[in-house]
């Protein structure tokens, strides 16, 4: 993560979880380790442990497996709509891993959990770019992901915005 930004002195257990689930699809994509593997390794051994010198509580450990799962099975699908929303000159292949999988999680979220507000989805992997990038890059977390949240929740957040909505239907 960037010297620059950190997370809130005491995080919450879904924050920890989106964290970790960030450096585990990491791991996955990297690595090409397998997806139990890399939950069973963040399990025992990562999740609630101690981060830059700081000892964190309890991540959400099911939260945590629901969406490593999640994204890897629909990873994709999930690249499809994050490439529907990245402007013309990106491809989520250009993207740095780190930020390719903040997306990915993000998009997830607000594809397949809705029991998580849109608005706090895209609040969340924001502030997790902000953890890692100190450039543009939380800028493009949020552009890419409010573009998605309106297409994919139109009830929270209203209808997409023309061009995206004519990418994707």
């Amino acid at each position: 993560m960037s010297a620059g930004a950190a997370l809130p002195a005491r995080p919450g257990r879904r924050r920890l979880a989106r964290l970790g689930v960030i450096q585990a699809l990491y791991q996955i994509e990297i690595s090409a380790t397998p997806v139990e593997s890399v939950i069973a390794e963040f399990m025992a051994h990562r999740l609630g442990q101690e981060l830059d010198g700081d000892r964190y509580g309890e991540a959400d450990s099911d939260f945590f497996s629901t969406v490593v799962r999640g994204v890897s099975r629909r990873r994709p699908d999930l690249d499809e709509m994050i490439a529907a929303a990245l402007t013309t000159d990106w491809t989520v292949e250009r993207l740095d891993a780190i930020l390719r999988q903040i997306l990915r999680a993000g998009a997830f979220e607000l594809a397949d959990r809705p029991d998580v507000p849109a608005r706090v989805a895209i609040n969340e992997y924001l502030d997790l770019a902000k953890a890692f990038f100190e450039g543009p890059e939380s800028r493009l977390v949020n552009g890419v992901l409010d573009r998605l949240g309106h297409v994919l929740r139109p009830d929270e957040l209203g209808a997409a915005p023309q061009e995206m909505a004519a990418e994707s239907g």
